[in-house]
Formats: structure tokens, C-alpha cells, sequence
């Protein structure tokens, strides 16, 4: 097991349990006024499933650090990053410019499944 990777999908996990909190609690009122409650929850959902990614992709890279492995976490971590950090943003700030930069974190996961999916052939 990586730990360094376990860490950083453990960080992610938690900070994506908080932030779907927040979002359901303290920023309930704002997300209904800019009607952005369901890219609000998506936001939080891709987040989560990133970080089990990352969790996942640190317990089977148990045999020292691969090559593969460390770019597919790399995709999730720099995917969530930007592609829910933008929505984070967008919802509370409602500017929807920030929309443009979401497809970027989205073609960073596709990169990083693509890569496992290469790694598992190879393997």
C-alpha cells in the first residue's frame, strides 16, 4: 500500500464528506437562490468517488510505486481538483463563467480510468 496515496484519498474522502455538510446546511439557502443545488450534489459526488478511486488505486499499488498507478492518481487528484473545485465555486458564487474550466477535470478522469484500464491489460 502507498501511503503517501492512502493519505491524500483519506484527505479527499473527508474533505468531501464536509464540504456535501456545508452544502446541505450552511450554504442551503444560497444554493436554492442560484438554483445550483444539483451541481452542488454532483460536485460532492464526483469528489467522493475520486477519492475511493485514489483509495482503491493506493491498495492495489501494494508492490512499490508503478508508474501507471501514480499518473491515475495523479488524474483523479488534479480531476477533482478542477473539476469540482470549479462547481464548488460556481455555486457559490453563481458567476458561470467557471463553467468553461469543469470539462477540464472531467477529461482528467477519463484520463485517469483510461490509464488503470491500460495498466490492467498490462498486468
Amino acid at each position: 500500500m502507498d501511503k503517501k496515496h492512502l493519505l491524500t484519498g483519506s484527505v479527499l474522502a473527508v474533505t468531501a464528506v464536509g464540504l456535501g455538510a456545508f452544502g446541505a446546511h450552511a450554504l442551503s439557502a444560497t444554493l436554492e437562490a442560484f438554483g445550483r443545488k444539483d451541481t452542488y450534489d454532483t460536485a460532492v459526488q464526483y469528489h467522493m468517488f475520486h477519492a475511493i478511486a485514489i483509495l482503491f488505486v493506493s491498495l492495489i499499488n501494494k508492490n512499490g510505486p508503478h508508474q501507471l498507478l501514480t499518473w491515475a492518481i495523479r488524474l483523479f487528484l488534479f480531476g477533482t481538483l478542477i473539476f469540482s473545485g470549479s462547481l464548488y465555486v460556481l455555486c457559490m458564487t453563481n458567476l458561470s463563467i467557471l463553467g468553461a474550466i469543469t470539462p477540464i477535470g472531467g477529461l482528467l478522469f477519463i484520463g485517469g480510468w483510461i490509464t488503470l484500464i491500460i495498466y490492467a491489460l498490462r498486468h
